[in-house]
């Protein structure tokens, strides 16, 4: 167990037989601060306290939070390594589950190459695993097969970011000082479900003046304490966004002085947004005139703005292009670098920025480097202790990944620490996929849809079993800390991926015995790249509430605001977008005359995994809904509460009505946290966007028909 135990400033919470342990949150980017209450006598954990003292939450927990705890003790937890025979899974030694892996990987391996087998990564996982995973992938199996699911949450702001920044940090300022901003945009974010601790944040600003501007399909929490809510039709960002870079320029808006010294690209963007008049852009998104005009102006006179967004602009295939322009917002405006004032994404998995940065994506390297560029490539391979010419090269996005099983190229996989079985799009072409696989092993603590179809499911510890570090939603590292021991035989993903050298013949690239060993070589690892850590320690973590990256030496200290002087580009100067509108990649038509998006609900987190398991959870949404406006639905003939069929040209599925006015009355909503027939997956569209290969989850054609009851159909 920990030696971290809060002493001071907790009094209050501190009771008779327990122990405090500071950490956070498991779940999304937030990372709110907690401290877990362990009893002395059985440590056993007993529950959370909510820490007053995290600068960014503020003694804040959301229903997830709050109940995180749970999963530890869960009779569901995953006890033993599992083996699958006959169909069935039995009990193992680690013993017995390592030699299978090992025959297994050996046999794939001789038969077809190193490329045979493939890592699939998650980034709910510390900073710690996800270099090692990247590390196992690349030096252990030395496949050229290595991406993760950040590919279906995080990869289109990361595009942008680059794009125009040179460099993708999720948040180009620290949170703590949104309550001081006049003015956010922000797109595609329900964030009083999604990240609802941060709520708090946008209420201080509107107490000071602050208007809000959100920009959603629906009228969600969110939407609804707007002075401005943009319902655009879903995968018509790139058009509104257009159509508020021509107001800003037509207006006078632009800080001349700030583009002109830092931005590059300003005529061409300029000729591309003349077509977007407010009547151009009312066409194509179904957002009034006098709406984009109201919001341009708000956003234009404001001295302090931030643009925020999230999966709602990001997961499309357009999803580079909408990041981009509506980055060029803030780019037009000056606020870039400034107090108050930015671009930041919501991030969706509790470490979605840590876990990009350092070499889970199939053309990355720790630190932000490319594994196209031979510097990064012998810097990486001097800190791994491997040849430069045995560095594979890169591979193909997670989704592509299916494509490579489905062409026989990948004939095993290990999936740690995800779900995409649940979580990729199209997912019935997933679920034929992972039966294709000769050898499939999962990482896991709950046996998960993507576990059933495993060949040997080894047993992960949870987030209160294991040390580390994970990179906030701001960009700051943080501390999470053990609480207890790990639960029967399960294990830490990093030992058991040390475990897994071991029996290869390749443990002498793993000496690691505790997680601190790795970070210490995952500092070398990004020294130098654009996302450096080396200059953050545990020590300075504990003293300072977290750093900052980029952070490249000791002294350094860290970095809460970036590109206050210049952007990471050749020049210095962010580049501007000149991005016409284009449709996505599907559009309805007179079989499928209407489009569907998808999106969370407060109650559940990614596949549903966790958080479906937890009583009260699962009590308050225990199953998917499909949400449509009553207009839509007396079209239909369909009642509030009854069932309805949805179908996309992939598939169908069965889901209750729920009738709002707070949708457009020409889409549907689903949320995604379920998994098999209850997967609103098996309809969406696998189209990429052609950066980031981010699959177009938020919109597809669909068709509704409402369930008879004679047809018998119920939720059971």
């Amino acid at each position: 167990m920990s030696d971290y135990v809060v002493k001071e400033g907790t009094k209050n919470l501190q009771r008779a037989g327990e122990k405090l342990i500071t950490t956070h949150c498991s779940y999304c980017g937030m990372q709110c601060g907690m401290h877990i209450r362990v009893s002395e006598k059985t440590g056993k954990i007993k529950g959370v306290e909510p820490r007053y003292d995290w600068p960014v939450t503020l003694g804040k927990l959301c229903p997830k939070g709050v109940t995180a705890y749970q999963q530890i003790d869960h009779p569901d937890r995953i006890k033993r390594p599992l083996i699958k025979k006959n169909g069935a899974f039995v009990e193992s030694s680690w013993e017995e589950a390592l030699h299978v892996i090992k025959d297994n990987v050996t046999r794939l391996q001789q038969e077809s190459g190193p490329d045979a087998m493939s890592v699939f990564g998650g980034v709910s996982m510390t900073n710690e695993k996800c270099y090692l995973v990247g590390k196992y992938a690349r030096a252990v199996l030395g496949t050229r097969f290595i991406d993760y699911n950040g590919r279906f949450c995080m990869s289109s702001a990361a595009g942008g970011f680059l794009k125009t920044f040179g460099m993708d940090r999720g948040s180009t300022l620290p949170w703590t000082e949104l309550e001081h901003s006049d003015c956010f945009l922000m797109a595609g974010s329900n964030t009083a479900e999604c990240h609802p601790t941060s709520i708090q944040m946008f209420w201080k600003a509107r107490d000071r003046g602050a208007s809000m501007i959100v920009i959603d399909p629906r009228e969600t929490p969110t939407a609804r304490i707007a002075d401005v809510h943009l319902d655009l039709l879903p995968g018509t960002d790139s058009a509104l966004a257009n159509g508020l870079l021509h107001l800003i320029i037509k207006e006078g808006y632009v800080d001349e002085a700030y583009v002109e010294e830092r931005c590059a690209n300003f005529e061409e963007l300029k000729a591309q947004t003349a077509l977007f008049t407010p009547a151009y852009t009312s066409k194509i998104t179904g957002v009034s005139e006098e709406k984009i005009i109201r919001a341009a102006h708000l956003y234009g006179r404001a001295q302090k703005s931030v643009v925020m967004f999230a999966r709602g602009a990001e997961q499309q295939s357009k999803g580079v292009d909408n990041v981009t322009l509506y980055s060029a917002l803030a780019l037009l405006r000056g606020q870039i670098g400034k107090f108050a004032s930015g671009v930041a994404t919501f991030t969706g998995q509790g470490n979605g920025q840590g876990g990009r940065e350092h070499g889970q994506k199939s053309d990355l390297l720790p630190g932000y480097r490319k594994i196209t560029d031979p510097e990064a490539v012998k810097h990486i391979s001097g800190v791994w202790g491997i040849e430069p010419e045995a560095m594979p090269k890169p591979g193909v996005s997670a989704f592509e990944m299916f494509d490579e099983i489905q062409n026989g190229a990948i004939r095993g996989m290990h999936v740690i620490c995800s779900n995409p079985a649940v979580s990729a799009p199209n997912v019935e072409y997933v679920w034929d996929s992972l039966k294709k696989l000769d050898f499939l092993v999962v990482n896991d603590f709950f046996l998960s849809e993507t576990a059933e179809f495993a060949d040997v499911v080894l047993p992960a510890v949870s987030w209160a079993e294991d040390e580390g570090t994970t990179t906030n939603l701001e960009g700051r590292v943080i501390r999470i800390r053990k609480a207890v021991e790990p639960l029967h035989e399960s294990k830490p993903d990093w030992q058991i991926l040390k475990e897994i050298a071991q029996v290869l013949g390749k443990g002498y690239l793993f000496p690691y015995e505790k997680a601190e060993d790795i970070f210490n070589e995952f500092r070398l690892a990004t020294k130098g790249g654009k996302a450096d850590y080396y200059g953050i320690t545990y020590e300075r973590i504990d003293r300072e509430n977290g750093v900052f990256w980029p952070c490249p030496s000791l002294d350094h200290p860290g970095t809460p605001t970036v590109f206050k002087g210049r952007f990471e580009t050749p020049d210095g100067k962010a580049v501007l977008p000149s991005v016409p509108w284009q449709e996505p990649g599907e559009v309805p038509s007179e079989e499928f005359p209407l489009r569907l998006t998808t999106g969370r609900v407060v109650y559940h987190y990614l596949s549903g995994n966790q958080t479906r398991r937890i009583d009260f959870l699962r009590d308050q949404c225990p199953y998917p809904y499909v949400e449509m406006h009553p207009a839509l639905a007396s079209r239909y003939g369909i009642q509030d509460k009854e069932m309805a069929e949805i179908t996309t040209p992939r598939s169908s599925m069965t889901v209750e009505v729920k009738l709002t006015k707070a949708t457009r009355e020409d889409i549907l909503f689903i949320p995604y946290h379920w998994g098999k027939e209850l997967s609103v997956n098996k309809l969406t569209n696998a189209c990429l966007d052609p950066t980031s290969r981010m699959p177009e989850f938020k919109v597809c054609a669909a068709k509704i028909r409402r369930i008879t009851k004679k047809e018998g159909v119920s939720h059971e």
